[in-house]
Order: structure tokens, then C-alpha cells, then sequence
């Protein structure tokens, strides 16, 4: 079974209320879930993790938010394979979260949903 239970595609807006919708139409998603996180305005949709702010281009070098049953093989496989994990495993709204970068150089953000695939 895979440790992956989902892929948000990251997407950098510059206005949260006007990108909403149109990503409530192409996902369907009826509901949006909003929370902040270090200085930046963040709504799920869907498979969409849509980043707006000020500081949010600061997240534009991470491929996808990958969410996670458990963390641990996450970091076990990348450093075996000889990446980085560049911050973390930190508490964040929804789940603990590291930022790591595979040997090719993708940079992904993992979140520990505790949730079974």
C-alpha cells in the first residue's frame, strides 16, 4: 500500500477570492478550505493548494504538496537516496509538513495526514 494519499498541484495567486472559483469549477470541489500559514493566505480546492500573498513566491520552487500517511519513510527513502530534507518535520495546520529535495533536485512538501490510504 502506498504511504501516498493524495497530490495538491501548488498554484501562486494574486488575488485568493478571485482564483477560488474558477477552481471550484474545474475541480467541482463545493467546498474550499482556507487557513494562513507563515505569512501566506492558503485555500485547498480540490486537488488545488492555492498560495497567495506577499510571501508566497517564496513556495513557487516546490513541485506539489504530497500528502502522507507517515513521514518517516519519506525521510528514510529520500536520504537514502541521497536528498536533502530542507525543513522540518514541523506541526503546521494540517498535518506535520517537511520541505525535501530529491538528488535530481525536485523539491516536493510532504504533509502527514495519519490517514490510510
Amino acid at each position: 500500500m502506498s504511504n501516498i494519499t493524495g497530490v495538491l498541484a501548488r498554484v501562486v495567486v494574486p488575488d485568493l477570492d478571485a482564483a477560488i472559483p474558477l477552481y471550484q469549477a474545474l475541480s467541482g470541489a463545493p467546498e474550499v478550505q482556507r487557513f494562513a500559514f507563515a505569512g501566506v493566505e492558503l485555500a485547498g480546492v480540490g486537488p488545488f493548494l492555492l498560495l497567495s500573498g506577499p510571501d508566497a513566491a517564496r513556495y513557487n520552487n516546490r513541485v506539489a504538496t504530497l500528502l502522507v500517511n507517515d513521514l518517516d519513510p519519506v525521510i528514510r527513502a529520500i536520504t537514502e537516496a541521497g536528498g536533502d530534507i530542507l525543513d522540518g518535520p514541523d506541526p503546521a495546520p494540517n498535518g506535520a509538513r517537511l520541505i525535501a529535495r530529491n538528488p535530481d533536485g525536485a523539491v516536493f512538501e510532504y504533509i502527514e495526514t495519519g490517514t490510510p490510504a
